[in-house]
């Protein structure tokens, strides 16, 4: 009870007015990561489908879902998505110094894991909406992965 007043106090004089003004500075980077992950998952479907125009070939498409799945494991193709979250390493110094906050790679880590686990999510959707072996007529195949590529960054 003793504490609380003061510390209500502290809080509305030297935290919460920059609440807002620090929420939209870590936002920047961090929305620019995930639309980093929206654009590699749009890349590489699109990739798919030119292959299978180019190809017809079923099982070449198979493959290519298949290692569509593999994606949010794959450090090199995620590691634009990641690079554009380190940009918080930057915004948080400041942060560490004014208002004492720590861990500072835990919160880049965290928002890390967090896009890897929307690319996941994005893969297995698309894996789910669209088998290609439930696929008969092949010429209706690029259509079909379009508008389930749609669906899923919708």
């Amino acid at each position: 009870a003793s504490v609380s007043e003061p510390a209500q106090k502290c809080c509305t004089e030297n935290i919460q007015p920059f609440l807002t003004s620090i929420l939209e500075e870590l936002m920047g980077p961090i929305s620019s990561g995930f639309m980093e992950v929206r654009l590699l998952f749009d890349k590489e479907v699109n990739e798919i489908i030119q292959d299978f125009q180019k190809t017809n070939d079923m099982t070449r498409l198979r493959e290519n879902v298949d290692q569509l799945m593999t994606l949010p494991f794959n450090s090199v193709k995620m590691e634009p998505c990641y690079l554009k979250v380190n940009l918080l390493q930057e915004l948080l110094q400041d942060l560490k110094s004014r208002f004492k906050v720590y861990h500072i790679d835990f919160v880049i880590q965290r928002t890390q894991n967090f896009m890897q686990e929307l690319m996941g999510n994005a893969v297995y959707t698309f894996e789910q909406l669209f088998s290609p072996s439930r696929q008969a007529d092949s010429a209706k195949v690029a259509t079909t992965i379009e508008k389930v590529k749609l669906r899923v960054l919708k």
